[in-house]
């Protein structure tokens, strides 16, 4: 939905249609949950082909229980692992991870940065910064190339996911579909 309807009305999380990111995330919080108990559907085009359904997986995954065993096993691996008790103020992030990542992906690569591509949308490649993302913040190229595994398209930009994506191809973990993207040497 957000890559068919980016930036309009109907994107589920556009950041030009709220007033900061916290509207914005608990709004896609709202209608992915509808969606998930089924109280609203999306438009019957993302039903079919682009909507598996695995019931029990989405209530297993969804629930309290699954939530807390999580955080149970986050605090469980720094009393083992911290060297010392400052590292314990990591934990939040480390128990928000997901929003977190989300909240920066869709706010600022909507926003601030470049554009190689227009795409009719506002996708931005925020670089260097997605570097810390691991190649999540080229978002221009990704709106462009939603199927390709890798984001960087420019001869400067760098991709660290593909990168390990291509190491997995090699040793066989996993087998890339090969695109006939190019990467732009200008």
């Amino acid at each position: 939905m957000h890559h068919k309807f980016s930036d309009s009305e109907k994107d589920p999380h556009s950041p030009h249609f709220f007033k900061d990111v916290f509207s914005m995330m608990w709004t896609t919080r709202v209608i992915y949950r509808c969606v998930l108990t089924g109280k609203s559907l999306p438009d019957s085009q993302f039903t079919t082909e682009y909507l598996p359904r695995w019931k029990h997986l989405d209530y297993i995954g969804n629930s309290l229980f699954t939530r807390g065993v999580f955080v149970v096993a986050y605090i469980l691996f720094y009393i083992y692992f911290a060297p010392s008790g400052w590292y314990f103020l990591l934990l939040p992030i480390h128990i928000l991870m997901g929003p977190i990542q989300g909240a920066i992906v869709n706010w600022c690569g909507h926003k601030y940065g470049y554009s190689n591509f227009d795409n009719g949308d506002h996708s931005k490649n925020s670089e260097p910064f997605g570097i810390f993302l691991f190649g999540e913040l080229f978002q221009n190229n990704h709106h462009k190339f939603p199927n390709s595994a890798n984001f960087a398209k420019k001869w400067f930009e760098f991709d660290p996911t593909y990168q390990v994506m291509k190491l997995m191809n090699a040793l066989r973990i996993i087998r890339l579909k090969q695109a006939n993207v190019k990467v732009d040497p200008s």
